[in-house]
């Protein structure tokens, strides 16, 4: 199996957070920044459930892509599930975790990545129906 780019693995990740309604979805381009990966994805479930429910299915996803994670923490408390794949490294927040640490102003140098059609139109649905 070819090994997908880091791009391409973003997308199956950012795919699968949004089938399990995830919103606030931000992919962030840190490839510049760090050498940790070129992508971060954060998003935010509504529940513990919910971040428990959008982390397992990024790992499926991830796994049926044969891309396995290097490390997963948090997923019990399901809180902060932070997921590393390697290029791509996923947090999934439960909403007032996310306002606390605000991973969005650590990273502000960070060029947030135009999602293609039609994951731009979902989170935006996403974000526009929390509101």
């Amino acid at each position: 199996m070819k090994k997908m780019s880091a791009r391409e693995a973003a997308l199956v990740c950012v795919k699968a957070a949004l089938e399990k309604k995830a919103y606030d979805l931000v992919l962030l381009d840190v490839s510049e920044l760090t050498s940790l990966a070129d992508y971060f994805l954060l998003c935010s479930g509504r529940s513990d459930t919910q971040v428990q429910a959008i982390s397992q299915a990024i790992e499926e996803a991830m796994h049926r892509a044969g891309q396995k994670p290097l490390a997963i923490e948090g997923y019990r408390h399901g809180h902060w599930v932070v997921e590393d794949f390697g290029d791509v490294v996923v947090h999934i927040f439960f909403e007032p975790v996310r306002e606390f640490y605000d991973l969005e102003r650590l990273w502000a140098k960070a060029p947030r990545v135009r999602l293609p059609e039609p994951y731009e139109s979902q989170a935006r649905q996403a974000a526009s129906s929390e509101r």
